[in-house]
């Protein structure tokens, strides 16, 4: 008496409140991490046109906007500074500056919202002027080694401004290990590593990299980002990176690997965040626009996929509108 017609599934779905009863929640807000674009400068609230409803902000705004997110129950942030013109060259040297960006923002924020989670991207794409994720050799290929050390270097400078975790995106080998010892030779012993543990060589990043104008200027990324073929590449990277003192891993992108998202939770206790990629936002919002589909049904929609999938952590463009996200989840 197990099938049809003893057996009737709908019979489960027939009202809201039996729906609701056996439905997964809609993940709450502090499952949740804006990523969000700082530039120096006061005054500064840019709208992204690839990215409806996200802005650039610089340092002072960025703490107004904040007032808002916090409102919603959103209580983490992930900071991508763009560096002002003139400022890029071949180490990302001005990453490590007091006036960059990112370090104003983190003071700033951390003055105004004592209690505010605040991660930070460390990398050099935006930071040099040929685009990569780290510091050339002589023949023009990435030095894994030599960008560990400067990857280290702007943690350091990121937790000493009040960072409460680091998140390394070059996808260096070792990067994890390097940044570990150098806080906790610093004393930085509580800083959080959220690493960029599997993060792919993907088609979507770009809106993101016209924000930060952050394209490689010659060549590509991926010698050094994931490949989206390889799925045993892909597990052993975050596994690795748990080896090397990650507290957080990471899957990124998230909609195009969702299965990577499954397998890496099946091996592992850590926290698992997810990154819905610039191009993942933008292109709901472009399919919305055509009247294709409702938007924050769509997103939410997405966002359930993610967090259904395994996910505990959702860094996404959503955040600083998820009461809509609630509203249409409902």
């Amino acid at each position: 008496m197990n099938h049809f017609p003893h057996t009737r599934m709908r019979r489960l779905r027939q009202t809201k409140h039996l729906r609701d009863m056996f439905n997964m929640p809609f993940p709450a807000p502090e499952k949740f991490i804006w990523p969000t674009f700082v530039v120096s400068g006061s005054g500064i609230k840019e709208e992204i046109s690839a990215m409806p409803g996200q802005y650039i902000f610089s340092p002072d705004m960025l703490v107004a906007e904040m007032n808002a997110l916090i409102s919603s129950g959103i209580s983490s942030v992930l900071l991508f500074g763009i560096p002002n013109e003139g400022k890029k060259n071949k180490t990302g040297s001005s990453a490590l500056l007091k006036d960059d960006s990112v370090y104003k923002a983190i003071s700033l924020l951390r003055t105004s919202y004592p209690e505010l989670t605040i991660f930070t991207d460390v990398c050099m794409c935006a930071y040099t002027n040929h685009g990569h994720c780290g510091i050339l050799d002589e023949s023009g290929h990435l030095d894994n080694d030599a960008s560990i050390k400067q990857l280290a270097e702007i943690a350091i400078h990121h937790a000493k401004a009040g960072a409460t975790g680091v998140a390394p995106s070059a996808m260096a080998d070792g990067q994890v290990l390097g940044i570990r010892k150098k806080l906790d030779e610093h004393g930085f012993i509580n800083t959080l590593i959220m690493s960029y543990s599997t993060k792919f060589a993907s088609s979507f990043y770009g809106p993101f990299r016209e924000v930060e104008q952050s394209s490689p200027g010659g060549g590509n990324r991926v010698a050094y980002q994931q490949s989206m073929a390889d799925s045993k590449q892909a597990l052993r990277e975050s596994l690795l990176d748990e080896v090397e003192g990650a507290d957080i891993l990471m899957v990124k992108p998230a909609l195009s690997y969702l299965d990577i998202i499954v397998k890496i939770r099946q091996k592992t206790n850590l926290p698992l965040a997810t990154y819905n990629v610039s191009g993942e936002y933008s292109m709901l919002h472009a399919t919305a626009e055509k009247g294709w589909g409702n938007l924050y049904e769509m997103a939410s929609e997405t966002l359930l996929a993610m967090n259904r999938a395994g996910a505990d952590i959702l860094i996404s463009y959503w955040a600083n509108q998820y009461g809509k996200l609630i509203k249409d989840n409902h």
